[in-house]
């Protein structure tokens, strides 16, 4: 039976507390904005309320709800996290597998036309000028299409296969006769989940949150992502805060509303990236520790 020094036992006692900080740290704020969702705002602005619910209420799920377009914005930011994230890994995967291999003709050239990007790129005004150009204003590929794939994506993948994916492997493969397409869908996909969990979820995330480039590129109401509808619901009901007209009470009533709703629209926009990351959570150590080694 090993047996663990002093020394070993206080290192180990050092970072358990360093990681239950941590755990608190991340866990708090979670717990605390979920109570004061369904939480009396009474309780939550007087410090009543500092971690489990008080005074339960879902007024302010209710008012959130109660706006038919979420449920559009819903369906719309669904549509553009499927569709984005299909393209983004169609086009991150061969690329990033190809630019692993040492075969590749102008390899250098190539991942140095792609690190500039990172460095440079042409500005809000050029970037409309090109949506605009080939037709997507107004549309879904406005918030697909111009951040399709970054890259530190396409780096981090190339990473990954390179220590993944055994040139031995490969060769055997081209051996027994098998094109290089048929090693990249037969073999090397297969062996790739960990980063394909990874990057799928990181784009999905960044899909999911998108606000920026829908407010710039859409003007048609149908075609707004939750985040915008989200936007329309705080900004509707600070209006309402801000008119002077109605009684003292109705106005505290507003103001008592107005903290559920900030915190109902956050619990909303949250809550299905929050229930999908347990499933892949576990391709993460192994997905960025290995994507993240250099050459």
């Amino acid at each position: 039976m090993k047996r663990f020094s002093l020394s070993d036992r206080g290192f180990d006692l050092i970072n358990t507390i360093f990681l239950l900080i941590i755990l608190v740290l991340i866990v708090y704020p979670l717990v605390f904005v979920l109570s004061a969702s369904i939480s009396d705002p009474q309780a939550v602005s007087s410090g009543r309320m500092w971690l489990w619910p008080v005074d339960i209420t879902f007024k302010g799920y209710e008012r959130v709800f109660a706006n038919d377009a979420i449920w559009i914005g819903y369906k719309n930011t669904i549509i553009y996290t499927a569709v984005g994230t299909a393209i983004h890994l169609f086009v991150l995967l061969p690329c990033a597998y190809a630019l692993s291999r040492k075969e590749l003709m102008a390899k250098k050239f190539i991942l140095w036309f792609i690190l500039f990007t990172m460095l440079f790129n042409g500005g809000l005004i050029p970037t409309y000028l090109v949506v605009q150009s080939m037709g997507m204003l107004d549309t879904m590929w406005a918030i697909i299409i111009p951040n399709v794939v970054g890259a530190w994506s396409i780096l981090v993948a190339r990473a990954f296969f390179q220590q993944s994916i055994p040139d031995q492997l490969v060769e055997a493969s081209k051996i027994d006769g098998a094109s290089d397409f048929y090693i990249f869908i037969r073999v090397v996909l297969p062996l790739s989940l960990p980063i394909i969990a990874v990057m799928a979820l990181f784009h999905a995330v960044n899909l999911w949150n998108q606000y920026f480039n829908a407010l710039i590129y859409l003007s048609d109401r149908d075609k707004y992502p939750l985040q915008l509808i989200l936007r329309e619901i705080l900004v509707v009901n600070q209006m309402q805060l801000n008119d002077p007209g109605g009684s003292a009470e109705s106005l505290v009533d507003q103001v008592k509303t107005a903290g559920l709703i900030k915190y109902a629209v956050i619990i909303v926009s949250s809550l299905p990236l929050l229930l999908i990351y347990p499933f892949v959570q576990r391709f993460f150590v192994q997905g960025v520790l290995i994507g993240s080694i250099k050459e």
